[in-house]
């Protein structure tokens, strides 16, 4: 069975950085498109970063600049670098995957890792 395990989430005060980790266990053959979304108190989840099985990646608006995600297939981990942090990406931050495995091809969500940016 696959999992995927969010961390790297904290308190940090504005301008400061964080790096978020999704680590994916289980029967793997391989990790297709990965993104990285967050959710704040009222409002909706949203996208913040994508990265497909080719390396192109896609950023919100609001994070483009500052945030960078990147992967590690080897190790079955997607990294999503913060920098220059504000307190408007304060939010609970979920990776998502699409994994082929040994009965087929699954989209799985982690559980999420809460972000917390002080003024």
């Amino acid at each position: 069975q696959v999992q995927l395990v969010e961390s790297g989430g904290g308190l940090v005060q504005a301008g400061g950085s964080l790096r978020l980790s999704c680590a994916a266990s289980g029967s793997i053959f391989s990790i297709d498109a990965v993104g990285w979304h967050r959710q704040a108190p009222g409002n909706q989840r949203g996208l913040v970063a994508a990265i497909t099985s080719s390396g192109n990646t896609n950023y919100a608006d609001s994070v483009k600049g500052r945030f960078t995600i990147s992967r590690d297939n080897a190790k079955n981990t997607v990294f999503l670098q913060m920098n220059s942090l504000k307190p408007e990406d304060t939010a609970v931050y979920y990776c998502n995957a699409v994994i082929h495995g040994p009965f087929g091809i699954s989209n799985s969500w982690g559980q999420g890792t809460q972000v917390t940016v002080s003024s």
